[in-house]
């Protein structure tokens, strides 16, 4: 249920899912107290190389990209074959349903429909939003010039992810914490770059974003997917913090038990971006760690974070997550608040 500037159930709107392959028709019903109908899915194979596949509803459930690579949509329909009120169908596509495999699906709520067009801005896109949780996922045709776009959420976007769905071209990320001079990609390992032709040094509105030039998130007559999210009390957390270069490493304070953490070095080049959840162990000392931009296996056993009621902490010294005095941006979705809209406190781990 939702309450004044946050959320008392944030399953609605999130939940994380690990099943096994079967290289068949393959029903998988999301285990959370709440069914949800996922609207952007995304599936990473837990022990083996595979791609990071993103389905969403606004594009169909038949297109995919990869956080990982930067390849031009395809289509493929033995991937995700249905999507249901309480989860969704997939056919025998190997990477994500191969026999005996292990998979971490996790899944996102907006407005469960493929979308409606939105004309607040200078280019129109077909917008799925839920604004309770400030998430929406568009759809638009670049122009090649300086324009804007319409995102729904009726609050500025801390966090958006734009991809060429046309071309070979990065998956570029706006992040709050940088603003809209500098930006990021999402399917490499680079550092925080100065492109006044992403996001034409503009940042968001309430009703819409600005894009300049780049093919990255305006090529001419090229069509485009949009991620965007607001941050939402009890729910979503974006922000940045500074490396101690400390195993008892920096505490990140949420405000809800974290779900779902995204982590990258945007100081220092060459540092992988970091994935945890609270169901790949989810136990503190033990978190697997996934690299969005990496197509390998999860690893276990480093040690690196501490899943609290309130936020998270590093325990690792390693330049990807806690470099002493660089910067990092998060992106953070929730299991449960620290407290609940009657002030009830949840408990750590």
């Amino acid at each position: 249920m939702s309450y004044t500037n946050g959320l008392d159930n944030p399953e609605l709107y999130f939940q994380t899912k690990l099943y096994t392959g079967n290289s068949g028709t393959n029903a998988i019903t999301l285990d959370g107290s709440e069914n949800m109908q996922p609207d952007w899915i995304w599936i990473k194979e837990r022990g083996a190389t595979g791609s990071h596949v993103l389905t969403d509803v606004v594009r169909g459930i038949t297109k995919q990209l990869y956080s990982n690579d930067t390849q031009s949509e395809n289509t493929n329909s033995s991937s995700i074959t249905a999507i249901g009120s309480d989860g969704f169908t997939l056919g025998n596509r190997a990477d994500v349903n191969n026999n005996s495999d292990t998979y971490v699906a996790w899944n996102w709520k907006a407005g469960n429909s493929s979308g409606s067009s939105n004309s607040d801005g200078s280019i129109t896109s077909t917008v799925s939003v839920s604004t309770d949780a400030g998430f929406s996922i568009l759809s638009y045709t670049g122009t090649g010039s300086n324009a804007t776009i319409g995102h729904g959420l009726g609050s500025v976007p801390a966090w958006i992810i734009t991809k060429n769905r046309d071309a070979t071209q990065p998956l570029r990320i706006y992040h709050k914490a940088l603003g809209a001079t500098f930006g990021m990609i999402l399917n490499d390992a680079s550092v925080k770059d100065d492109d006044n032709t992403a996001w034409n040094d503009t940042e968001p509105t309430s009703s819409v974003f600005s894009v300049g030039t780049s093919a990255n998130t305006n090529n001419g007559s090229d069509d485009f997917i949009a991620y965007c999210f607001a941050e939402k009390k009890g729910y979503s957390k974006f922000g940045s913090y500074t490396g101690n270069g400390n195993a008892d490493g920096t505490f990140i304070y949420t405000g809800f038990r974290p779900a779902f953490v995204i982590i990258k070095n945007s100081s220092r080049a060459s540092e992988n971006w970091n994935l945890i959840d609270n169901k790949r162990d989810g136990f503190n000392g033990s978190n697997e760690n996934l690299a969005p931009n990496l197509d390998g296996a999860e690893s276990s056993g480093n040690n690196r974070w501490d899943i609290l009621s309130n936020g998270f902490k590093c325990r690792d010294t390693n330049n990807e997550v806690n470099n002493s005095s660089d910067t990092y941006i998060f992106m953070a979705f929730s299991e449960s608040p620290f407290t609940n809209s009657s002030g009830i406190p949840n408990n750590a781990r």
